[in-house]
């Protein structure tokens, strides 16, 4: 990575995307974030992020936002609820992948969720019924970037909670697992990503090894 290059974030404003952000300015990375609202954008230039405008749902502003500086990876958390009744979490990644090809991005890195792809084996099946409209749309993300042609890593977190790092975050090619995991743990799993050629072109789970459901024996993925 050259000194100039920016890693791109979108959906930095909270969540997993704002502990990313934490996590990766406390690494003296140069960051920039795209937000929808101005909302937390004092906060994130504040610790030195470069804030650009723009909307995941809105090609024209997604490719505007990646403009400028040269950018040598993509973090996309963009997900949630849904803005006028559409939700972000195809479309806006979509939008935000065809955008770093075209910006000529190297890697790209997408959170998405335990239950998604070959993990619909991980959830009960009153989980499924209830998250079922968002894991197809978190399906149709993973499909569209893994046919992108970028270099990707996958991270589907588990069940999320806001508690500071266990430092306890595990990654795993094994899609039957469960569990839930920190915030904090899945950004520093997502970060340790960037720099590993082991996790490129990866799908993998993301868990607490202390708080998994019906602690199956699983083969932990190494970053190095």
């Amino acid at each position: 990575m050259t000194a100039e290059s920016y890693i791109f974030i979108g959906g930095a404003s909270r969540g997993v995307g704002r502990e990313i952000a934490n996590y990766l300015t406390g690494e003296n990375q140069k960051v920039k974030a795209m937000l929808r609202s101005d909302q937390s954008r004092a906060d994130l230039e504040g610790m030195g992020i470069k804030v650009v405008m723009g909307d995941g749902l809105n090609v024209a502003s997604v490719e505007q936002a990646m403009l400028g500086e040269p950018i040598h990876a993509v973090i996309s958390t963009i997900g949630g609820l849904p803005k006028d009744g559409e939700r972000a979490d195809y479309l806006g990644n979509k939008n935000l992948i065809d955008a770093a090809v075209k910006a000529g991005v190297k890697k790209f890195i997408l959170v998405s969720s335990i239950g998604s792809g070959n993990s619909v084996v991980a959830l009960p099946p009153q989980a499924l019924e209830t998250l079922k409209p968002v894991l197809i749309e978190k399906e149709k993300a993973e499909q569209y970037l893994i046919e992108s042609g970028l270099i990707y890593t996958i991270i589907r977190p588990g069940g999320l909670k806001s508690e500071p790092a266990t430092g306890n975050g595990v990654l795993t090619e094994d899609p039957r697992v469960a569990g839930t995991i920190h915030r904090a743990d899945v950004a520093q799993l997502v970060c340790r990503c960037l720099e590993s050629d082991a996790a490129n072109n990866k799908v993998l789970s993301a868990l607490d090894r202390n708080m998994m459901y019906g602690q199956a024996e699983f083969e932990e993925f190494s970053l190095t």
